[in-house]
């Protein structure tokens, strides 16, 4: 008989959705007081915010996420969250919707979804 899951289903992903509203909540911020120097300290939240939201996800699939399949509608969600992100950035007073940011925040749900999802098959 399995172990009692800690978390269950739901619980996962209330996390994801909670932590899709934190992602909302800071893109409805007027413009951006920090600085730009070299690489955009923006892009580095937008990857850190993403790379979250996309371990977030693998956590709130489970084990299907071994399976490529899974891990890529995944990303597919993450991205798609990431677009209207940046469309409700465009309604925002100071911000714009790039789509350099909706890039970096495709690659770090990307890389989190990977590297998460490598762990978990490395584990079973």
């Amino acid at each position: 008989m399995p172990a009692p899951d800690r978390f269950p289903c739901t619980a996962r992903w209330l996390l994801v959705a909670a932590w899709a509203l934190v992602i909302f909540s800071v893109s409805s911020l007027q413009g951006s007081s920090l600085p730009r120097v070299g690489w955009d300290y923006s892009q580095i939240g937008h990857f850190t915010g993403y790379a979250v939201l996309g371990a977030l996800t693998v956590f709130a699939a489970g084990p299907r996420t071994a399976a490529v399949r899974t891990a890529l509608v995944l990303l597919l969600a993450c991205s798609l969250y990431g677009v209207s992100d940046e469309y409700h950035q465009s309604f925002v007073p100071g911000r714009t919707a790039d789509p350099v940011d909706w890039a970096v925040d495709t690659l770090g749900a990307g890389v989190a979804i990977a590297a998460v999802s490598l762990a978990a098959r490395r584990r079973a």
